[in-house]
């Protein structure tokens, strides 16, 4: 499992997100029910469908901005839960400056060959001579032949 922050967590985000909507919707389907039904009931001019159906999409209403609620507090509670949980410490190994590291293992230019060859270790027409001297390291350069670090 990857260890990411939870800032950057979209099932975090998408709960927070969700959850302070559904507070949104169900606080609005609470209150302007209640505030129709109570002003209906009020001025005496309240009908069976203000009344019976406003209590139900109250009782829908609260049930969604409970929903929400609990969304908020549980993302809360992740994110209390993320920062007292340790992370695991990042090992970085201290580089050694003073280290040669431009030794290069030699391989053998016949070690793949399964003949035997029968010609002295001339090089071919086609290929440049690979004398050490010509070379100045493995690159070709003086710094390289001298250790030199360019920086």
């Amino acid at each position: 499992m990857k260890n990411t922050s939870l800032t950057r967590s979209i099932p975090f985000w998408l709960l927070l997100v969700l959850s302070l909507a559904a507070v949104a919707v169900g606080g609005w389907l609470v209150w302007d029910n209640t505030s129709t039904m109570q002003a209906t009931l009020l001025d005496g001019t309240a009908t069976n469908v203000e009344v019976y159906v406003g209590q139900a999409w109250i009782t829908a209403g609260s049930g969604v901005l409970a929903a929400g609620v609990i969304g908020v507090l549980l993302a809360l509670v992740l994110g209390a839960a993320k920062s007292l949980v340790p992370s695991a410490p990042v090992v970085v190994e201290e580089i050694d400056w003073t280290a040669d590291t431009t030794e290069t293992p030699e391989t053998d230019a016949n070690a793949g060959s399964s003949e035997e060859s029968t010609e002295t270790d001339a090089p071919a027409e086609n290929e440049p001579a690979a004398d050490e001297e010509d070379q100045n390291g493995s690159s070709g350069s003086t710094a390289t032949d001298r250790k030199i670090s360019v920086k």
